[in-house]
């Protein structure tokens, strides 16, 4: 659906109020409290907002949070900060927000759907969804930051490739050909214009820029290849068999894909797709290809230079329980947070292929459900590692039609940790996950909530059965009991 001019101007009417607003605070010599979350967009969020508040010369500390709980609300209560800001992480829990921190100064930069209509006064609220736009695909949290940093001061402008990488990170390229949309588009275009950004249509490959072509292949996740992602053998015995069609060495050295012809890249997209429609994935054949987006300010042979390989780096520093390096890097540390944040991603890689091929392994792992499948991660899948297993999932088991529901223990809490996810395809025959996350978590003394395609929550493990059981149930509810392999 084409973004509405007048719902975009009330957005951004509202993110200059949010912007007016935090400048004030700022003046008084105000002490901002900034709590974000622990994903690629929340730390873009955090490292968006940290740097426009540091261009303020403001005194601020920057958390990076799972969600908002019970713990979380008493720190911030006991602490009695001037003015706290939620990015990214908020509007799911207003209920709990604005009845244990009444008399706080708040502001809540988020895009997740939003659980109850606030009435406070110490409130302000930047969300897309109070002006009718959608915030699973047309604007991440880190662009709610971006347009209230952009809002403070023009020259937060050179932060728009961070607000991409967090949508990237968001998999909100929903648009045609892998691009971003709607709002997003207009950050993109910030980001061009002021010559941070590149924007190209290519194969997408984790490792496009920096690594050999077998290694690129193996490590993309994205479509998730049966097979030949997370094996290197397998990668590179694909490949020599496209030989000599395609060139794969250049003086004794391995090329990478921003090496080959567009002839030889033709070749190997198109071998891509066989293979993929051998293993019945060909509504994967289109993930092959899409809108790259190049930080070209960044250093040639990094992570950073290409948008969807920088998110992947706040991923993994993020649920590698770094996520100040994250931060860092967005706030445009490029020393010793870069050196160790490569060395997360190494592990968050071949951790996330680890976990892809185990839950192919034994096929009790994957249990298909009248409405659903569900993912028994159990203590075997890391809790942080969940949600992006889910995702990788969603479009890779053989009827997407289904919505994912995975799961993970955090048996030190008692805690089952779920990620939910689905294609648009279900969105829009009427299955809100994150609507069916806060109603069915609540029913079990948990909490959830998200957005229609992508959504968590959590949930006492002893009830995590009726809880997978009433999901089912809702989600057929959902789509009027219509046959879902259909």
């Amino acid at each position: 659906m084409p973004l509405k001019p007048e719902n975009h101007e009330a957005l951004l009417k509202r993110a200059s109020e949010a912007a007016k607003y935090i400048a004030e605070k700022a003046e008084e010599g105000c002490f901002f409290n900034v709590i974000s979350h622990y994903d690629a967009d929340g730390l873009a969020a955090a490292g968006i907002i940290g740097k426009a508040l540091f261009r303020l010369k403001a005194n601020f500390r920057i958390r990076v949070r799972h969600w908002v709980d019970e713990k979380l609300v008493e720190e911030i209560s006991s602490e009695k900060p001037d003015l706290t800001i939620f990015t990214d992480l908020g509007s799911g829990y207003l209920d709990l927000i604005t009845q244990k921190l009444t008399r706080y100064s708040l502001v809540i930069l988020d895009h997740h759907q939003i659980i109850q209509e606030e009435k406070q006064t110490n409130l302000l609220h930047v969300n897309p969804h109070l002006f009718g736009i959608d915030g699973s695909k047309d604007v991440s949290g880190s662009g709610i930051t971006y347009l209230v940093a952009k809002a403070l001061d023009k020259a937060n402008t050179d932060l728009a490739p961070i607000a991409v990488v967090g949508a990237l990170g968001d998999l909100q390229d929903k648009y045609e050909q892998r691009s971003l949309g709607a709002v997003n588009e207009t950050i993109v275009e910030d980001a061009v214009e002021s010559g941070y950004l590149k924007v190209e249509t290519d194969l997408i490959f984790f490792g496009r820029e920096t690594r050999p072509l077998h290694k690129a292949l193996a490590s993309t996740t994205n479509p998730f290849i049966p097979g030949i992602s997370g094996n290197e053998d397998q990668s590179v015995a694909f490949l020599t068999n496209l030989e000599p069609s395609i060139k794969l060495k250049e003086g004794g050295k391995w090329r990478a894909l921003r090496d080959l012809t567009e002839d030889e890249k033709h070749s190997l997209y198109n071998a891509l797709a066989e293979y993929l429609i051998s293993k019945g994935l060909h509504y994967k054949v289109l993930s092959l290809r899409g809108n790259i987006y190049t930080l070209v300010k960044e250093e040639d042979w990094t992570p950073l230079r290409d948008g969807r390989e920088f998110a992947v780096l706040l991923n993994a520093t993020g649920r590698l329980d770094s996520p100040s390096l994250g931060v860092s890097l967005c706030m445009g540390d490029r020393a010793a947070a870069l050196e160790k944040a490569l060395k997360i991603l190494e592990d968050y890689r071949r951790n996330l292929s680890q976990y892809l091929s185990w839950t192919y392994e034994e096929p009790e792992r994957v249990e298909e459900c009248n409405n659903i499948y569900i993912v028994h991660g159990r203590n075997e899948i890391s809790d942080k590692a969940i949600g992006a297993v889910a995702s990788i999932l969603s479009t890779n088991l053989p009827n997407p039609k289904k919505p994912i529901i995975a799961y993970a223990f955090l048996t030190e809490e008692n805690i089952a940790k779920i990620s939910a996810r689905t294609i648009d395809e279900v969105v829009l025959k009427g299955v809100n996950l994150g609507e069916i996350m806060q109603k069915a978590s609540e029913k079990f003394g948990g909490r959830g909530g998200g957005h229609d395609i992508a959504a968590g929550a959590q949930i006492p493990i002893e009830k995590l059965e009726e809880f997978l059981k009433l999901v089912d149930e809702m989600v057929g509810r959902q789509l009027g009991k219509q046959d879902v392999g259909s």
